[in-house]
């Protein structure tokens, strides 16, 4: 049995609202570990890197200055598919139509701002992960 790594983000929005104890014992209670840990106010490369695919876009600067705006929480977790596990219950994008019971179902909503502050962010792919992570746990 092999397992997969991902990165969650727990974003400024989950951090300032005091979520961040809550996401993550989502994330254990699912039976998934967490390996690896870290705060920080993330810099606009680390942000630029992270987000390279959406550079030019109309969300893009918005974005970034969210993600700057505050601690982030940076998780290395580990499981059997747990990529398509946390994706699973952080729900959908925007919170309004997540499902209940997901993290953003349960703990987000929309606030009418230029970008969809939605609690967490997850790897969508293993090669995802692996870059992700790679920026995250330099």
């Amino acid at each position: 049995m092999s397992t997969e790594q991902t990165l969650i983000l727990v974003k400024p929005d989950g951090v300032a609202r005091g979520l961040t104890g809550e996401i993550l014992r989502r994330v254990e209670a699912k039976g998934y570990t967490i390996s690896g840990l870290r705060m920080l106010t993330p810099s606009r490369e680390l942000l630029a890197a992270h987000y390279e695919e959406h550079e030019g876009k109309p969300f893009y600067e918005p974005l970034i200055e969210f993600m700057s705006s505050g601690p982030v929480v940076a998780v290395r977790a580990e499981g059997e598919r747990v990529i398509e596990g946390f994706r699973s219950i952080a729900g959908a994008t925007d919170p309004t139509v997540a499902a209940p019971g997901t993290i953003r179902g349960d703990l987000g909503r929309d606030w009418g701002l230029a970008v969809q502050q939605n609690l967490v962010h997850g790897s969508d792919s293993t090669l995802s992960a692996e870059r992700e992570l790679g920026l995250w746990f330099a």
